[in-house]
């Protein structure tokens, strides 16, 4: 079959993804699981999905689980890599994700006539105050042998450029929302006063000390810090806003299963996101499909958004501490227009044709 007769065809897609709501709610997995249920059930694509079977959704059509056994994550990719390029034998286009698409990527296209699409959701730099060196020069073969790069926002697309020297294209995630239950949260743990939320891993680059220094440089001593979700990190923070003396005010209600994040930001008067990196944010758009106003360092996401909505920061104590004060003032609505995943979906689908066009 020619590529010609191909391109006249439905693309048949074949993407490699790590984990899939509820399973696992990270950013890369929520925005894996929302453009899987957009393509699937389309006629105008064929669309597959491979996973470590340990995190597949049990009896889904189109999704293949795959084991990846034991040992470190390496070992589990290769075993996931041979499955993948076999799978791809029909398929003409593959599109991995991250540093770990690159050994199943790259033993798939070496089989197969296909092309090889990447999706940067975020990079070692952006998760790592010091990246592993394994991971960086993945990054950059990654970058170097696929067909095509995709960035999730121009924030990534100028990372992918300064340290991979590599062009991409950008297509941004969907906005994910989130349904409060009408749980008050503020009288649960006893706050009287203003609310501050933070949900996500407690790293480095999370900026969190930045946070709890902010905190206490705020003029107003009447405001809480509500710090979920956990890491190598929550003792040092704990101990940390001991010293600062506002433990009194920071609390630390551990992992929030997604049921249950309507209710936290939905009860607090600021979402708060200081990470040094954000590619794109889905907590950001989470908190503002309740009403609730951001603070954040440079993201993604505010490429979309009207800026009264996320008060822009820098990530340093005073600036987050004005910010805050600022976002604080404010009571405007909230008003933005909301990028559905059914965008995001066709413009994947228009990629994937203007990818086999040019092949």
């Amino acid at each position: 079959m020619t590529r010609e007769s191909v391109t006249e065809m439905p693309p048949n897609v074949l993407m490699l993804g790590w984990g899939f709501p509820p399973n696992i709610t990270g950013g890369l997995d929520t925005a894996i699981g929302e453009l899987f249920e957009q393509l699937e059930p389309r006629d105008d694509i064929e669309f597959e999905l491979v996973l470590p079977a340990e995190y597949a959704p049990p009896d889904r059509d189109g999704i293949h689980g795959v084991s990846t056994g034991s040992g470190d994550i390496i070992t589990r990719i290769g075993r996931l890599a041979g499955e993948f390029a076999d799978k791809a034998a029909d398929a003409d286009i593959i599109h991995t994700n991250d540093w770990f698409g690159y050994n199943p990527g790259s033993r798939a296209k070496s089989a197969h006539d296909v092309e090889w699409i990447s999706t940067f959701h975020s990079l070692s730099a952006d998760r790592n105050v010091t990246p592993p060196q394994r991971e960086v020069e993945t990054e950059q073969r990654v970058a170097n042998r696929s067909d095509h790069v995709v960035a999730v926002s121009k924030f990534t697309q100028r990372r992918i450029r300064e340290q991979y020297d590599a062009d991409s294209t950008v297509i941004y995630n969907g906005f994910s929302s989130v349904e409060p239950t009408g749980r008050d949260i503020k009288a649960e743990l006893g706050i009287d006063g203003k609310m501050l939320f933070f949900v996500g891993r407690h790293t480095d680059q999370k900026g969190l000390s930045y946070l709890l220094y902010a905190l206490s440089k705020l003029g107003q001593d009447d405001v809480s810090l509500v710090l979920g979700g956990s890491g190598h990190l929550t003792e040092q923070l704990e101990r940390f806003a001991e010293l600062l003396g506002v433990e009194d005010r920071v609390y630390f209600p551990g992992y929030l299963p997604q049921s249950e994040l309507g209710d936290y930001y939905n009860s607090a008067d600021l979402f708060v996101s200081p990470s040094l990196a954000e590619p794109f944010g889905i907590t950001i758009v989470e908190a503002l499909s309740v009403g609730t106003r951001v603070v954040a360092c440079e993201s993604g996401a505010a490429e979309l958004l009207n800026e009264d909505c996320v008060i822009e920061v820098e990530p340093d104590s005073d600036s987050i501490a004005e910010g805050i004060e600022h976002a604080l003032s404010l009571s405007t609505p909230i008003e933005y227009d909301v990028r559905t995943w059914g965008e995001v979906a066709d413009e994947h689908v228009e990629f994937y044709h203007e990818v086999l066009d040019e092949a």
